[in-house]
């Protein structure tokens, strides 16, 4: 269980329709619950002839709602003053995205759905079906409808000829993002993570330690608070941009890209970015005698992102004497450093020294998703993030 996650003591209320994705949701409860959240299951008719409600009674140990009855139970959860915080419809099938587009309840999920509604509540849909239903015009306007009522559609994955539900944890991060509060939205943030290689020749690079686990953690954490997020670096996360990159020249076009095109209101520079880069050599170095590589130094990103576009930055510092030597890197447009040692490259868990321009400095350590945590909310409160932004962003 996190405790740190916006899931964290919430009532999320799942909605489960007849689509053979419904299968999977007994998955999707359990990690719903083990980012704090408590779940109820609400099951159609049509869903029933799927999975059984006692498998939902039995993941989220609550018995599921099958009928409307006399507790009024989408009143008593979704209406005004209701216990949940959340309604999430997955999977939601054609019939019941035009339904609730229509204001026609005659199943308890599309009940709940109305009166969620209604109120006002956070509702979050993941559609599910074949592709050529997903594309069926009124399909597509009702979609679009949802989506003007304030509505969040999580996209389907698109295989097999199958609009397919979303995946567990892209379906978890959006209701995180729907009941942190959003502190960032309406902001744009723009992460480098992970390693660079620099070719030495055809077959060899040189890198460093860093798997890019804080870089993720911290384009995630973004997300969850509401921000735009875009991540320059050489994997792949859900539901942010992707900007691959694998060496530190590759790195460094895409970042000043973005700035010139789709200015950011933050820049996390936690990328491991190479300081050197070997001149490459044609083919093959010979193996068996020693060889002498000439490194020549690479220009830093940050100085660019900070110096030239004056994009509020936060710095990161690696070394033994990181924390001592990170007070040089604060000025200008970088605002705060994280130090950190080498020995935390790859490791599911840090320890870090987070240190603001107005001299104060906190230690957090743990895991890299709660340290990631800690680093936004220390960007937040120092570059006065969570005002109305300046720059128009979706």
């Amino acid at each position: 269980m996190s405790s740190f996650s916006p899931l964290e003591g919430k009532l999320v209320v799942l909605g489960v329709c007849g689509s053979i994705a419904a299968v999977e949701t007994v998955r999707l409860a359990r990690a719903l619950q083990r980012r704090g959240a408590r779940v109820q299951a609400v099951i159609s008719p049509a869903a029933c002839r799927i999975i059984h409600p006692d498998a939902l009674t039995y993941a989220t140990g609550t018995p599921a709602i099958t009928t409307i009855g006399g507790m009024v139970e989408h009143v008593r959860f979704c209406g005004e003053g209701g216990s949940a915080d959340l309604l999430l419809v997955a999977p939601a099938t054609a019939n019941t995205l035009c339904k609730m587009a229509s204001g026609i309840d005659d199943t308890p999920v599309t009940t709940f759905a109305t009166t969620a509604l209604g109120r006002g509540m956070p509702l979050i849909v993941a559609p599910a079906m074949h592709e050529s239903m997903f594309r069926h015009p009124a399909v597509v306007r009702c979609i679009r409808t949802l989506e003007e009522w304030g509505v969040i559609i999580i996209g389907p994955r698109m295989e097999e000829g199958r609009a397919k539900i979303a995946l567990s944890e892209e379906i978890v991060l959006a209701c995180e993002r729907e009941l942190s509060g959003k502190p960032l939205a309406g902001r744009h943030v723009l992460v480098t993570s992970g390693p660079c290689q620099e070719k030495v020749d055809d077959v060899r690079v040189l890198t460093t330690r860093s798997e890019g686990l804080m870089g993720q953690a911290i384009a995630l954490q973004a997300f969850r608070l509401g921000a735009r997020v875009t991540v320059v670096h050489g994997s792949s996360i859900p539901l942010v941009t992707n900007i691959p990159a694998t060496s530190a020249g590759q790195m460094m076009d895409a970042v000043m890209t973005v700035c010139q095109e789709d200015p950011p209101d933050l820049f996390i520079s936690a990328a491991a970015v190479s300081d050197f880069a070997p001149e490459p050599t044609p083919g093959k170095i010979p193996s068996g005698k020693p060889v002498t590589l000439t490194l020549r130094p690479l220009p830093k990103i940050i100085t660019r992102v900070a110096g030239d576009f004056g994009i509020p930055t936060v710095a990161f510092k690696l070394g033994h004497d990181a924390q001592e030597r990170a007070g040089d890197l604060i000025g200008g447009a970088i605002g705060l450093v994280v130090a950190n040692k080498p020995g935390v490259m790859g490791k599911e868990h840090t320890e870090v020294t987070i240190i603001s321009r107005d001299g104060t400095s906190r230690q957090a350590q743990g895991s890299k998703e709660k340290v990631a945590a800690e680093i936004l909310a220390a960007a937040i409160e120092t570059f006065s993030l969570s005002k109305p932004a300046t720059r128009a962003s979706s």
